[in-house]
């Protein structure tokens, strides 16, 4: 099947939801067509098109098969179904010259996103007064030492380190090949704080079988307390509002002197109200990238011109002191946070889903809508009146929420809500500070706030999945049912219709939604389809 490569696109749907398709067959087409895409729908975000035909369904090749038999394997397989799809050019060139379609090679697609193979872990630990709350297992025979024993709640489990992970490197270096012992060893002299690179057992097996080595290059950032600001500026009537600085950094014990890039003059009292203000830029920031490039080995007047060359809009990657030291024990570049931010962008497909004009409809009941769990950004500006928001907290005790948010005030208007949980203040994970600290983090940082915080509800239920609330799960992509482009008789009557049976019938298939011809004769039906 040389030339012909079938895409592998998983969907999967939400209670009362469809798939956003029409499975149909045609008079004069060969093979089970895609038609009716649901605009924003989970197959169009999936990157589906119009007369797309499905080969396999879960693995079946149904190329053959009957339209009722591929509707009942769509049916019976629940929320969740895979499809290997050909668009439709490719499709009638494999028919016409014969191609067995059964033999495919494809890629992987879930609900939009190209599916991306499992990644390590970097799990940043700072010991407590009792310890770290893991033990290292080696077993006699098997090669490896694995994390064993992780106590629930302790550093260990709150940094992401689960039973059974196989530990890879410590600080930088592969440890792999060393001695239970020796390992001991090296955890015991790293001190108060630990980067950990681990894997756990099925990324493991998949990296074993397509016999790839492991290194932090290829790992997650999400577990990690701390995170680089990466912030997108307008140029302002002065500028930016900041200066670059160098600095000179030993790098190591050795003589070896590097450049380091940092920002400063951002307080001063003229860039007060600045875009790099705005921004959450603060002094000493360390500049680590200018729209995706790395400036590590730039002079000044190279980084200077990256940034003129941007126009009045660019993107900075900066990290604070304590990112960056983070950042150097574990040996990697915060660039590996950038990347996968940009991995996780939206697929091209929902931006312009989002970009079209949304139908008008009745809200569904609240009862039945599901409730989104993301965290949220808040950024506000300090007015006369302040923020609008009291910090409520026990003293000494973990655990901040707001109250008494003032309607029309900055907090409100910036989407604050009483009984939110804060969970970051300006970047910083703030979950395990006390009381006294939020509030003097958020007196510190000026006449401009950023918070990441959750509802009670989302926060509760995603510590219960045990889901680590970062700002990168804003970015997971949200399947909105943005648009449909059937007419309103059509859609009340199929909507009614997928109201009245269950989410994955047990009963026969129902008769299927007929075409007619332009003739309207009954004898004349030139196709039958069936909506997901």
């Amino acid at each position: 099947m040389a030339g012909y490569k079938p895409r592998v696109i998983s969907l999967t749907k939400r209670p009362g939801q469809t798939f956003g398709f029409y499975l149909r067959v045609e008079q004069g087409e060969d093979g089970h067509l895609i038609r009716c895409l649901e605009m924003g729908g989970p197959a169009e975000l999936a990157g589906m098109k119009d007369g797309d035909r499905i080969l396999r369904v879960n693995g079946t090749f149904v190329d053959g098969l009957s339209h009722s038999e591929v509707v009942d394997l769509v049916r019976n397989s629940g929320a969740s179904v895979t499809f290997h799809i050909l668009d439709e050019a490719s499709y009638k060139k494999a028919k016409a010259k014969g191609v067995d379609l059964s033999d495919s090679q494809s890629t992987p697609v879930a609900n939009g996103v190209v599916k991306q193979p499992p990644k390590p872990k970097l799990c940043y630990l700072v010991k407590s007064s009792s310890g770290y709350g893991f033990s290292l297992r080696s077993t006699k025979g098997e090669q490896g030492l694995f994390m064993t024993e992780v106590i629930p709640g302790s550093v260990a489990d709150k940094a992401g380190v689960e039973v059974n992970d196989r530990l890879l490197e410590v600080n930088g270096e592969n440890v792999e090949d060393i001695t239970h012992d020796e390992a001991v060893d090296k955890i015991k002299l790293a001190g108060s704080s630990i980067m950990f690179l681990l894997v756990d057992q099925e990324t493991d097996r998949y990296y074993q079988n397509k016999r790839m080595k492991i290194g932090a290059w290829l790992a997650t950032a999400m577990y990690l307390p701390l995170q680089p600001n990466i912030t997108n500026m307008t140029k302002g009537s002065d500028g930016y509002g900041f200066l670059l600085r160098e600095e000179p950094k030993q790098t190591g014990n050795t003589t070896d002197i590097t450049l380091t890039l940092k920002l400063t003059s951002i307080c001063r009292e003229d860039a007060v109200g600045s875009p790099a203000q705005r921004a959450g830029l603060k002094e000493m920031d360390r500049l680590v990238a200018v729209d995706g490039k790395e400036v590590d080995g730039c002079t000044h007047e190279q980084v200077v011109e990256k940034i003129r060359q941007s126009g009045n809009k660019c993107c900075l990657l900066v990290v604070d002191k304590d990112t960056d030291e983070m950042y150097t024990l574990g040996k990697v570049s915060p660039m590996l946070f950038w990347e996968e931010m940009k991995a996780l962008n939206s697929p091209p497909s929902y931006t312009e889903a989002l970009n079209l004009p949304a139908p008008v409809r009745s809200p569904a009941p609240v009862q039945q809508r599901e409730e989104e769990l993301k965290p949220k950004l808040c950024k506000m500006e300090k007015t006369e009146a302040g923020y609008g928001f009291h910090l409520n907290g026990t003293q000494g005790i973990f655990g901040q929420y707001i109250k008494e948010v003032v309607k029309g005030g900055a907090a409100d208007k910036a989407g604050l809500e009483d009984d939110d949980i804060v969970v970051e203040v300006n970047g910083v994970n703030v979950e395990q500070s006390s009381h006294e600290e939020v509030v003097a983090m958020i007196r510190s940082s000026g006449d401009s706030l950023e918070m990441l915080v959750a509802n009670n509800s989302v926060y509760n239920q995603l510590k219960a999945k045990g889901v680590k609330i970062t700002r990168l799960l804003l970015v997971e992509t949200s399947y909105v049912d943005v648009h449909a482009g059937n007419s309103p008789e059509a859609t009340n009557e199929l909507r009614n219709e997928e109201a009245a049976r269950p989410e994955t019938p047990t009963e026969p298939v129902r008769e299927r939604t007929s075409s007619a011809s332009s003739s309207s004769s009954e004898d004349s039906i030139d196709s039958i389809d069936e909506r997901f």
